[in-house]
């Protein structure tokens, strides 16, 4: 097993509710069009961790529930509650005809500031946008001891462990599964910024030829995948060689520059990360949420 410093991280208590979709009105397509489409937010009944990234009458559409702690982007208490708030941890209703029922974390989205949360059918044909929500924020901080130039953010422990990550030591190297490799030409929307720790970033998704000869056109959310030659230590900047692991959090954009977003799991700047292509590599059958749970 991967030796990290689980034990000494913090667990702590980041309380959100359901944010109302957003409309924006008339959006300029990298085509040229105009378009209105549904876009972030709200509660996304046919829209799940699982389901395909590509191809819906939308936006940057969020799966399942998108959450906020406040109305002002990169406030203190949205920044708070997007930081601490890491993929793979739990997440309760507290008030409502759902409360109680339980969910996983399954994405930040930059630009919104949301936390995008996996609940099962049962919460999501009762819950409204006044449910409040808290998640039990555990993994920030986290770091595999023996590979110190391995950065982890927004990851809790228990899907660094179900991720099927293979230590190779006489390369000093960790194989990661993922669903795809991006090529770093193809990374838009979000270089400029500093918040790898808490944001995305997005594929950039307007050669649809070139998208389809990588086979990234079958991309899922929640899949993992390996953005390459790209370090997102401060920020995502470009890096020969430097490797960085992501989940699929939103779906696809019409907007130029934009595409389905990737939240950074793990980094690392010099080869000390070997992606592995797997087509099943995807948090919802790691964390059996999504279209991969069991519903009785």
């Amino acid at each position: 097993m991967l030796k990290t410093n689980e034990d000494t991280l913090i667990m702590t208590a980041v309380q959100g509710s359901v944010i109302y979709p957003g409309a924006g009105g008339w959006r300029a397509a990298h085509t040229g069009e105009a378009v209105m489409l549904p876009g972030v937010g709200g509660i996304t009944y046919n829209l799940k961790v699982g389901d395909k990234a590509f191809g819906w009458t939308a936006d940057h559409a969020e799966p399942c529930v998108s959450t906020t702690a406040s109305d002002q982007r990169e406030g203190g208490l949205n920044l708070s509650y997007n930081y601490y708030s890491c993929v793979g941890n739990e997440a309760r209703i507290l008030n409502g005809e759902a409360k109680g029922i339980r969910g996983t974390v399954t994405g930040t989205h930059g630009g919104c500031e949301h936390v995008m949360i996996d609940f099962p059918d049962e919460a999501l044909a009762v819950m409204t946008h006044e449910d409040k929500i808290q998640i039990r924020a555990h993994g920030q901080g986290l770091a595999l001891l023996d590979y110190p130039t391995i950065k982890i953010w927004s990851m809790a422990p228990n899907l660094l462990h179900k991720m099927g990550a293979e230590e190779d030591l006489q390369e000093k190297q960790l194989r990661i599964p993922v669903a795809a490799i991006v090529p770093g030409g193809l990374l838009g929307s979000g270089l400029g910024r500093t918040d790898s720790y808490k944001a995305d970033i997005d594929i950039q998704t307007s050669d649809r030829a070139y998208i389809e000869e990588l086979g990234l056109d079958r991309l899922r959310l929640g899949d993992v995948v390996a953005l390459m030659d790209y370090k997102s230590y401060y920020g995502w900047a470009y890096l020969k060689g430097a490797v960085t692991i992501g989940v699929i959090c939103h779906t696809d954009s019409i907007t130029a520059g934009h595409g389905p977003g990737v939240t950074t799991l793990m980094t690392a700047p010099a080869g000390e990360i070997l992606p592995m292509v797997y087509p099943d590599a995807n948090i919802g059958k790691y964390l059996g949420i999504g279209r991969y749970r069991s519903n009785p």
